[in-house]
């Protein structure tokens, strides 16, 4: 698997490329992506850095792994392509929005318009094979992506992360909440929202709250 990332991206990552674990990695997912239908398509495996420069990102959200049905995946947590079907965990982090800053339902559920401001939607495991959840959970995904959140809070200051969930909360042992806001909810998936773990964390009005303090720009969420 050869990893062609804008350049902010490539050189931040550059020494991750080289570990062991990437390579076993990368020969597992070309594997699986040889043998099964496995989401994202190749050509946006890594579509969360490509659409969102090092040196731009304010917000950080943290996803578990890609949307395993057709058509649903493109490369960004929680998003889907134009003309998809919104899936429930997005229906209910749009409710969210709308609840907490008056912003009404989009119609589209193409989460660009974030990543294009800032906001890097990243899930923890970034393949996935087709129907069947977590399936390539614990073969170097984690460990990638713990590097990827571990160089932002080190190299950048005033960042919000968002973790949603217990998945998304392990994560957290890797930034340094000196430096950063991090914000802690359930998961917006009906199971945990429908629970009361979800709707009324206000994490868009206090993400932009934090970034006003910081004299960073909002994010037009």
């Amino acid at each position: 698997m050869k990893v062609r990332l804008i350049k902010s991206w490539q050189e931040q990552l550059a020494d991750t490329f080289d570990k062991p674990y990437f390579n076993i990695l990368a020969q597992f997912v070309r594997q699986e992506y040889h043998k099964f239908k496995c989401f994202p398509e190749g050509r946006v495996i890594f579509n969360a850095f490509d659409s969102c420069q090092f040196d731009d990102v304010r917000v950080v959200i943290l996803g578990q792994d890609p949307y395993h049905g057709e058509g649903q995946a493109n490369g960004l947590c929680f998003s889907v392509p134009e003309g998809v079907s919104h899936p429930p965990s997005l229906v209910n982090i749009f409710k969210e929005v709308q609840q907490d800053i008056g912003k009404p339902y989009p119609q589209s559920g193409n989460l660009l318009r974030w990543a294009s401001q800032g906001v890097l939607l990243l899930n923890a495991t970034l393949t996935v094979r087709k129907g069947q959840a977590g399936s390539h959970q614990n073969k170097g995904w984690e460990s990638f992506t713990d590097a990827v959140i571990e160089k932002l809070s080190t190299k950048k200051t005033g960042l919000v992360f968002m973790l949603w969930g217990n998945y998304a909360k392990q994560k957290g042992k890797h930034i340094n909440r000196d430096k950063h806001l991090v914000l802690v909810s359930g998961h917006p998936s009906p199971l945990s929202a429908n629970r009361g773990f979800w709707f009324g964390n206000k994490h868009f009005s206090k993400a932009n709250a934090f970034l006003t303090t910081n004299g960073k720009p909002i994010i037009d969420w």
